[in-house]
């Protein structure tokens, strides 16, 4: 188990993973996939999938949706 900010992160094989992309993608490569595996959250670039994915909690992964949805988390 390797840490993240001295938090445990699990060592998940993504490796055969099932990818996912939004509906809403507008098909120019440029887009964020998402996986669920062994009850985490994976997320990876689809421009380079040789780059490793980003792993978040189920927790961790609410968290980001509900402030992506009530406008807490905002665009740079």
């Amino acid at each position: 188990m390797s840490t993240h900010n001295k938090r445990p992160v699990p060592e998940v094989d993504l490796s055969t993973a099932a990818w996912r992309k939004s509906s809403h993608s507008s098909g120019n490569g440029a887009c964020v996939e998402v996986a669920f595996v062994e009850g985490s959250v994976a997320i990876r670039d689809s421009k380079d999938i040789s780059r490793p994915g980003l792993l978040f909690s189920a927790d961790e992964w609410h968290a980001f949706l509900g402030g992506a949805t009530d406008g807490t988390i905002r665009r740079p």
